[in-house]
């Protein structure tokens, strides 16, 4: 996915934002409201994990902003704030879950995966596709029963055809999702992706429409 992270904590915000993106997300970080407004302007963001007290003002605010402005993009409180109140503050703000600091690292990628599926529309965690199995919560690819071993670029650009089956993504979608603002992207490097998946996943695991994009194949 690609995420924004908005929080002002220098150290708990390295720690995330290096755990997810060695889980393959692309990862903004920014510690100001109004720096977390240009970027969701600027770039279209699969999730939003948000802290509640930002130098700027109150995550609060600006979720029930996001929503009144009809943005759906799912948010994960992330905050010290742990009375009831504040939770139940927060999911009808509009927040899609809300986790409490300190927090495991390996809780927050589980509720990433949890939020992601269900914003996609199918909660179950495992897909078939003709040989191939797919564990997203364990970030998993058998085929044939043996495992088929992916780079964290190749399971991120897989992961978003198989989040939307049918639908076609455009390679600047998928730029956007495996890449972080700043990144120096070589113009082939999607194709370079397809190219490896379609090697260890079989070659109609991922279709090319020509001039508009990719899409699930049947994994035949």
């Amino acid at each position: 996915m690609r995420i924004l992270l908005v929080e002002d904590d220098t150290i708990l915000g390295a720690a995330v934002r290096d755990h997810i993106a060695a889980e393959g997300h692309s990862t903004d970080w920014v510690g100001r409201l109004d720096r977390a407004a240009e970027h969701l302007d600027a770039a279209p963001y699969d999730l939003v994990l948000l802290d509640l007290m930002l130098p700027d003002g109150r995550g609060i605010a600006f979720l029930r902003e996001l929503r009144r402005r009809g943005d759906v993009t799912p948010v994960i409180i992330l905050t010290a704030l742990d009375q009831i109140s504040d939770r139940i503050e927060g999911l009808n703000a509009g927040a899609d879950d809300y986790l409490t600091k300190p927090f495991d690292l390996a809780e927050l990628s589980a509720r990433l995966a949890a939020v992601a599926r269900r914003y996609c529309g199918n909660p179950n965690p495992l897909v078939n596709l003709g040989d191939l199995q797919v564990d997203l919560a364990a970030r998993r690819v058998l085929r044939g029963g043996g495992r088929v071993d992916l780079t964290q670029r190749e399971w991120a650009l897989f992961e978003a055809l198989v989040q939307r089956p049918g639908q076609v993504i455009s390679k600047a979608q998928l730029e956007d999702r495996l890449y972080a603002f700043g990144a120096e992207v070589e113009s082939n490097t999607i194709e370079v992706h397809v190219s490896r998946l379609r090697k260890k996943l079989g070659a109609g695991a991922v279709e090319t429409l020509r001039g508009m994009g990719y899409r699930l194949g049947d994994g035949r």
